[in-house]
């Protein structure tokens, strides 16, 4: 899940929203301006209900906000990297570089986001209970009731022990630290998930069709969404088990074709792309003393296209690059199942392998599936003499 529309970076983090809020955020204010606020406390004005209703959504998204924040401070102080916070239809993703060091840190990441999210909760209750007793408007305390229910639903759904859920990182962490077995802890998670996936689907659509109640099609969107998720995370499990004890070096495309900072747009579009058939390449800074290029970013063949053809000529790799800061970046002695959290689909998405500050390679979503290939077919016709015969 990508943002939409970028908002900037909150401590150190970047932060955005995907189209999909702009429909969450309306049903929601309008639900309370035209709904519940009227219906509990009617004989007020439209313009009363619908202020009330725009800021309760505000403060909503503030609340998952401070959720997904709480994942992100505090995995990267468990030396976690992160890469963003996206909020979107279902709620918001912390999306992070690489995983928990160990079942510890794994609790600590996972366990924190419910918890803000309950004491937001209990925060607003005390708030509503102040309110009431200040005789402020009956709306008003409405809002701040349907704010403290809201994140405390939130901290007690998020804590259900089924991935992609907070909770399922916990169980995930529990089944780590009980079989000292990451991956298999992985897919222990991502059953759950499943599992709970399809009830919430079932109660959905049993809801909805004999109750006629619509809230009963989003608890199966929920449920599907559960389900879709928890199986992917049961898919990347398997896939890095099976590349297990394979490195980033033995994967990556080695040599890749790379383009100076200072090179101008019109001779990359004119030159390079006539040499190469990629739609991403690394930017190097050129050494004086002919030394290899260190690189300090990646350019896309869409960045280049977006750029005016008379601005073209004056136009460097540099002013368009996506900076080496938001490119992944790993080792070509990192193990390759550590690094495919970071795998996305999107030239934007490349992986430069760095080996004590110069590039050595390449790595790409293809790439990897080239080598689960290979891994694949020595499994089905293993050579002589087994893994270690060295042929």
């Amino acid at each position: 899940m990508r943002a939409t529309f970028p908002l900037g970076r909150i401590m150190g983090v970047k932060v955005g929203v995907h189209w999909s809020v702009v429909l969450i955020f309306a049903l929601i204010a309008f639900g309370l301006a035209a709904g519940r606020l009227p219906e509990e406390h009617p004989g007020r004005s439209w313009a009363l209900y619908a202020l009330i209703g725009l800021i309760t959504a505000v403060v909503f998204f503030v609340s998952l906000l401070a959720h997904e924040l709480a994942h992100a401070v505090v995995a990267r102080r468990n030396g976690v990297g992160v890469d963003d916070i996206v909020l979107w239809l279902l709620g918001g993703a912390t999306r992070i570089r690489t995983e928990a060091p160990d079942p510890g840190a794994e609790l600590r990441i996972a366990g924190v986001g419910p918890l803000v999210s309950l004491v937001l909760g209990g925060a607003f209750a005390l708030l509503a209970w102040l309110l009431d007793a200040l005789s402020v408007s009956a709306p008003v305390v409405e809002g701040a009731v349907w704010l403290a229910a809201i994140n405390i639903l939130l901290a007690v759904f998020n804590a259900v022990p089924a991935a992609p859920l907070d909770g399922g990182r916990l169980l995930r962490a529990y089944l780590w630290w009980r079989g000292g077995d990451r991956l298999r802890a992985m897919e222990g998670a991502a059953r759950a998930g499943q599992v709970f996936g399809w009830v919430l689907v079932g109660l959905g659509l049993f809801s909805f069709l004999w109750g006629a109640a619509f809230g009963g099609l989003w608890l199966a969107l929920i449920g599907w969404f559960l389900v879709m998720a928890a199986s992917a995370e049961g898919r990347q499990a398997r896939l890095r088990e099976v590349l297990a004890g394979v490195s980033v070096g033995q994967t990556m495309s080695h040599a890749p074709v790379t383009v100076p900072a200072g090179l101008s747009v019109r001779r990359f579009l004119e030159d390079v792309l006539l040499r190469s058939r990629h739609s991403a390449f690394p930017v190097v800074e050129v050494v004086p003393e002919g030394g290899p290029g260190r690189p300090v970013g990646l350019v896309t063949l869409e960045r280049a296209g977006q750029v005016p053809r008379d601005g073209r000529e004056s136009t460097t790799m540099a002013e368009i690059m996506q900076p080496l800061a938001d490119t992944r970046v790993a080792g070509p002695g990192d193990p390759l199942a550590d690094v495919l959290p970071q795998l996305e689909p999107g030239a934007s998405r490349r992986i430069l392998v760095v080996d004590d500050g110069v590039l050595v390679g390449v790595l790409s979503p293809s790439d990897v599936s080239r080598m689960v290939g290979v891994l694949t077919a020595r499994q089905q016709h293993p050579a002589p003499g087994g893994w270690g015969s060295g042929r």
